[in-house]
């Protein structure tokens, strides 16, 4: 896919893998519809990035039904007036690490919405506006395809990512209009905690800059590439996941008491931010 002067709408612009994405796709040529939740994060964004001025932005909030439908109407009135967007990339996510016991209701519903429910709507939407030949890329994880332990909302909302994906796939063939799947593992950017950084490198798990897997952005798009996991051993794992899902139970209990310790370093600094919260009141 030749990606010069392509109009390319991006989730979650301004998170760490997002302005990653936007740094690469804006060097291929790229013209950009940055979304995102703060304004002068975007503005910030946008002026940084090369052709400045042919890159636009929408301000909103994914995670709401008024979000994706201001991002419905304005791509509407684009469409009216020539301005056609050629590609979207469902990048905007969030996780937590924490035991499912206890994580409050509301941030399960907030991980599921963000990170699987509004892809698949806005996804639903741009199939009115969306040019042809024109593609979707949803952006993953390697945990969609690994249950892991203190991750299980993500997981599930993950894995629910890649089978839309593999499922719009199969449905929009021969209408013009590809979908891909990028499964990056443990990405060094601000969802992710110190105890989890700190979890990763007691047990030897590897990690990406933002700026690897914006360069398989790229990558997948020139090559057209379905389906792809970034980094080794996992995309190793994700495999074997499918056929032998109990060696890869294995290989993760041995690791269930350090996972368990900073789980509960996790649940202990939770309890004590919350106190103070509570005392400022």
């Amino acid at each position: 896919m030749q990606l010069q002067q392509k109009v390319i709408m991006l989730t979650g612009a301004s998170g760490g893998i997002g302005n990653a994405i936007a740094e690469e796709l804006a060097q291929a040529g790229c013209y950009l519809v940055l979304i995102g939740r703060d304004y002068s994060k975007l503005e910030q964004l946008k002026a940084s990035l090369d052709n400045a001025s042919k890159h636009r932005m929408i301000v909103c909030d994914i995670s709401k039904s008024a979000g994706l439908d201001s991002i419905n109407k304005q791509c509407d009135t684009w469409f009216q007036q020539g301005i056609h967007i050629d590609g979207i990339i469902n990048n905007a996510g969030c996780n937590q690490f924490s035991r499912l016991s206890d994580r409050d209701t509301q941030s399960i519903v907030d991980e599921l919405t963000i990170n699987l429910t509004s892809p698949i709507i806005l996804s639903k939407l741009a199939l009115g506006w969306l040019n042809r030949p024109g593609f979707i890329l949803n952006i993953g994880s390697t945990f969609g395809s690994i249950g892991y332990p203190g991750y299980s909302s993500y997981c599930a909302a993950k894995s629910g990512l890649h089978r839309f994906s593999e499922a719009l796939q199969r449905e929009l063939k021969g209408t013009g209009i590809n979908v891909f799947y990028l499964a990056p593992r443990a990405t060094q950017t601000t969802l992710n905690d110190s105890q989890v950084n700190k979890l990763n490198k007691q047990l030897g798990n590897q990690t990406d800059t933002p700026e690897v897997v914006a360069k398989n952005v790229l990558e997948v798009l020139h090559k057209e590439i379905k389906t792809r996991w970034i980094g080794w051993p996992e995309k190793l794992f994700a495999r074997i996941n499918q056929i032998f899902p109990s060696l890869v139970s294995s290989a993760i209990y041995k690791q269930q008491a350090t996972i368990n310790t900073f789980l509960n370093k996790t649940q202990a600094h939770s309890a004590v931010t919350q106190g103070d919260q509570h005392e400022s009141i």
